[in-house]
């Protein structure tokens, strides 16, 4: 409060827009420093140790202060400015950039015996006679449930962020990152500063904030967040810099990238880089500590597990790496994974409550998928009121009825499902669910076909079927159009404007701006999208935005690889598309199925017509309805791996997605499982039963050099 009191009276002693003949006075450079140390000063209290100084309106009187001072003499905001918090512009796109070193992922332990099992991994590992004794201290703080991000400073001033991406590359955030405000713009202290710190953490949003938030959301009419960390990863990846700024996010840290550590002193334990990170005015997992055994670890995850539900965010576990950072270095890491730390991973959380009814939703393949409605309960940390019931098998076999008490977790920490009915509490009025034998939004009969649990609509004018074929075909599965959200799809089509994926493209901003809480600007953004993944979309992306039974992302980059365009795929019969690799009979089946559909055959011609009709299979052949060129692939490399089909299984030197694409750019296929139709399997450390069944099909068996020395040959690695 003194400070504000301070900055009051500085601001009596000068004029504030008293200029020099061609720039800020010298006053006013002082000025806008002092504001600057003082926002963040008073950014720090309230975000990070929650203890304001200040009421909010003495902290934006001080804050509009700054903002006019600057826009005044723009020369005067710096890169650690606090007006740069407040967003408040588009961004183009997330821009893609690699890691300086790889940002890994954690193995799970689940038990005290896997963690036991863990340390003693560690303690075989160790190389007394090099290292010395094995300092046997683990840093250990809870494993938080959020977004990894990475932050770069240098000389003490934020330069840019990551996401953790694949490990290796990840997505550029950088300005929705400086609109968190438990970042530091520039770090906390008197310095000196690292030359290069690369701070990594995890996005979260706090529980109270994601209700919050949800129950904004709802009341707008748009679509609500499944968890917390699907509502921190979504906003980070905002375009729009306004809404990131405008959502409560916070950022934790607890490790580091490259640190170049010159002129500031280093650092040589885990313990000391949480203290350092705290230094640097950053906010750090909640009751970390230094634990000097293995007991003792194990100690602490029972106790985090014990208090889960009393943390602000959500946390799904513990995590314990060794203290001391030269060990760290020594042991080194997997391919994905460190060899020094672990998360002791939690079993979901699970609750009990009535189920009140089953409701039955139609999937875009028309899969009829039964859903409880239940009385809404708080499940890890998120409030649940509808799980899924998966099929008619499973209510059967859990045997489950309505005014059942049930319980209720989440799957993988995510998805809610039905575990099981509670006996004892069961009503004596319960009954059996009969599992319905017609589409409950069409009405038309559904069919269950031998050996399959689910029951299908097979009416594609259903509208539910339309809904979520039109869905999928936007979405990420799809053609990956952003800005073409569900809620927009769920208006286009209950207005009827929008009926097949094909009425899309012909939308215009005139008509878009007809519908409620649509503006110019969006639907112009929602146009363009379309327009260009009109002109850029891939033969695999729009055979997989098709929705074709049985014909997911993998098997449509097959397909694209084979054919030159949805002409050709249209003449296949069975026998050829057999005989590639990942089509059995029923994909094959499922094929032909929906090209002869007349209704599907319609949609494509007007495909066709719009232009939107991509060239694959390395060729290059008239496109087009207005007679342009498309051009395809390029042909095939040749050498060892050329029209092979491979897989992966065990652990590697790098990450399972890089060498998938190394193996494409040498003309190989990669597959999903071991068949008769995988022609070599790459066997790294560990590899179990795809080896196996590898080699009892004869199938032939490389190791990761002879992989390598196959890559070289195609020349799609240098020696």
């Amino acid at each position: 409060m003194s400070q504000h009191n301070n900055s009051q009276g500085g601001q009596a002693q000068y004029s504030l827009f008293s200029t020099g003949p061609s720039g800020p006075t010298g006053e006013e450079r002082q000025r806008v420093q002092q504001l600057t140390a003082e926002l963040e000063h008073h950014n720090y209290l309230y975000h990070t140790l929650d203890k304001p100084e200040i009421s909010d309106e003495q902290f934006d009187a001080l804050f509009r202060e700054l903002q006019t001072l600057e826009d005044r003499w723009p020369i005067l905001r710096s890169p650690h400015s606090p007006t740069l918090r407040v967003g408040g512009k588009l961004v183009d796109g997330l821009a893609k950039k690699a890691h300086s070193l790889q940002m890994y992922g954690l193995d799970n332990v689940f038990s005290a015996e896997q963690w036991q099992d863990f340390a003693d991994r560690i303690r075989r590992a160790w190389d007394a006679d090099v290292n010395g004794p094995l300092p046997e201290n683990f840093w250990c703080d809870p494993k938080l449930d959020g977004l990894a991000l990475e932050i770069v400073y240098v000389d003490g001033t934020m330069q840019e962020a990551l996401t953790r991406g694949d490990g290796e590359v990840g997505e550029v955030v950088t300005e929705a990152v400086r609109t968190i405000r438990t970042v530091p713009l520039r770090l906390a202290g008197p310095g000196p500063f690292p030359a290069r710190l690369e701070v990594r953490g995890e996005v979260v949003m706090y529980k109270k904030d994601f209700a919050a938030l949800n129950q904004k959301q709802e009341s707008q009419g748009l679509n609500v967040f499944a968890n917390p960390r699907n509502a921190a990863a979504g906003t980070l990846r905002q375009l729009d810099i306004s809404i990131v700024a405008s959502r409560p996010l916070r950022f934790l840290a607890y490790s580091l990238g490259e640190a170049q550590w010159s002129p500031a002193p280093a650092c040589t334990l885990q313990s000391e880089v949480m203290a350092r990170l705290g230094a640097y005015g950053f906010l750090t997992p909640p009751d970390g500590r230094l634990c000097h055994s293995a007991q003792a670890v194990e100690e602490y995850a029972q106790w985090v597990r014990g208090h889960r539900p009393e943390f602000r965010m959500e946390i799904d576990g513990a995590v314990a790496k060794l203290d001391n950072l030269e060990a760290q270095q020594a042991l080194g890491f997997t391919a994905r994974a460190p060899r020094f730390a672990v998360a002791f991973k939690f079993p979901a959380e699970q609750a009990q409550t009535l189920l009140q009814n089953i409701e039955i939703q139609v999937g875009r393949t028309g899969a009829l998928t039964p859903v409880a409605v239940l009385e809404p309960i708080a499940v890890g940390g998120v409030m649940v009121s509808r799980a899924t019931l998966h099929n008619e098998d499973e209510i059967r076999s859990r045997d489950v009825r309505v005014g059942d008490t049930v319980i209720v977790r989440r799957a993988g920490d995510v998805i809610p499902e039905v575990v099981g009915p509670v006996l004892e509490k069961r009503p004596v009025d319960a009954k059996e669910y009969v599992f319905p034998h017609n589409c409950p939004v069409c009405r038309e009969p559904a069919y269950r076909e031998e050996g399959e649990a689910a029951w299908r609509c097979e009416n594609m004018s259903c509208p539910a079927i339309r809904l979520r074929a039109i869905s999928h075909f936007v979405s990420k599965a799809g053609l990956d159009i952003s800005g073409v959200g569900q809620k927009w799809i769920e208006q286009l089509v209950t207005s009827g404007r929008v009926q097949s994926p094909v009425d899309l493209f012909t939308l215009t901003v005139e008509e878009l701006l007809g519908f409620e809480r649509m503006g110019e600007v969006l639907a112009q953004k929602f146009v363009d999208a379309l327009d260009k993944a009109r002109h850029t979309a891939t033969l695999p992306r729009l055979i997989s935005a098709l929705g074709i039974r049985h014909v997911g992302e993998q098997t449509a980059r097959t397909l694209a690889a084979h054919f030159q365009n949805l002409d050709e795929l249209e003449k296949a019969d069975g026998e050829i598309l057999q005989s590639l690799p990942d089509v059995g009979p029923e994909v094959a089946s499922s094929i032909r199925n929906f090209f002869t559909s007349p209704a599907n055959r319609e949609q494509l011609e007007r495909f066709k017509g719009l232009g939107l009709w991509p060239q694959g299979g390395g060729k290059s052949t008239p496109g087009g309805a207005n007679g342009e060129s498309a051009q395809g692939e390029s042909p095939l490399p040749s050498g060892p791996l050329s029209g092979k089909t491979i897989l992966f299984t065990g652990r590697l030197s790098m990450p399972r997605g890089q060498a998938e694409k190394l193996a494409e750019a040498a003309g190989a296929t990669p597959l999903g499982s071991v068949s008769k139709k995988l022609q070599y399997l790459v066997a790294g450390e560990e590899a179990g039963s795809k080896l196996e069944k590898a080699r009892a099909l004869g199938v032939t068996v490389l190791d990761e050099t002879e992989f390598m020395d196959m890559l070289r040959e195609a020349k799609v690695v240098s020696e």
